[in-house]
């Protein structure tokens, strides 16, 4: 009798934490649902602007961040948030014939031109896939490298993105992001919360240096441990707004 009136008590309240967990995730992507939400604000971008490509060249921000990444020929390779190609192009010849480059991106249109830049360029190597806002949907123990260049404060759905990328990396792969010291409303993200978003998700920090060339720095990531169960991880709180 006791134990009857006990399973009607919780009845309710399962299914109280039920409802409310599926109103939390109204409006969400659906690889997105059961993770926590993420308060910092995003910056809107257009798109790349191929015209910053000269500029950049004269910096010679791409091979910087190859070699800081140790990428060498045979490698296989991913290019999150690729949009219209800037390192798309310069992976391929770098990882060779023998390795591969996916670029991934949620822009349809980036990704057609992108296609069209492939064709045009002969790049052989180079796959293109588009993900969504909560899943770049990367093969499993598929890749050396991971690149997010410029792009990942503007990941809306930091927590299941990074969790659904974590198994595409093989042993000893890395994930390289590159982006600014400034709020994420501003087109960047403080290396704090980048820090703290990657923790989460049961990565360590490997690398970081600041260089002007890169307008901003370079972190490099590797995963640990076991990836945590979606329930069991805790959001950061947006460091600089």
């Amino acid at each position: 009798m006791r134990r009857a009136a006990l399973t009607g008590l919780l009845a309710p309240l399962i299914l109280l934490a039920a409802c409310q967990q599926g109103a939390s995730d109204a409006g969400r992507a659906a690889g997105a649902q059961g993770f926590p939400r993420d308060d910092r604000p995003l910056h809107v971008t257009s798109g790349d602007d191929l015209s910053s490509e000269a500029g950049r060249d004269q910096l010679d921000e791409a091979t910087k961040v190859m070699n800081l990444a140790d990428l060498h020929d045979g490698m296989t390779v991913a290019d999150i948030g690729a949009g219209e190609g800037y390192y798309t192009v310069r992976l391929a010849p770098r990882v060779g014939r023998k390795g591969r480059v996916l670029a991934e991106d949620i822009n349809g249109p980036a990704l057609t031109r992108l296609g069209d830049r492939v064709q045009r360029e002969r790049l052989d190597n180079v796959s293109i896939q588009q993900g969504d806002e909560a899943d770049a949907h990367l093969p499993a123990a598929s890749f050396d490298r991971i690149f997010m260049i410029h792009m990942y404060h503007e990941v809306s759905e930091p927590y299941a993105f990074l969790w659904h990328m974590r198994p595409s990396l093989r042993p000893h792969g890395r994930v390289i992001v590159v982006d600014v010291d400034r709020p994420t409303s501003a087109h960047g993200i403080p290396p704090r919360q980048l820090f703290c978003e990657f923790a989460a998700v049961g990565f360590r920090l490997t690398e970081f240096i600041r260089k002007p060339e890169l307008t901003g720095y370079y972190a490099q990531f590797e995963a640990v441990g076991e990836r945590p169960a979606p329930s069991a991880i805790r959001a950061c709180h947006s460091q600089v707004h």
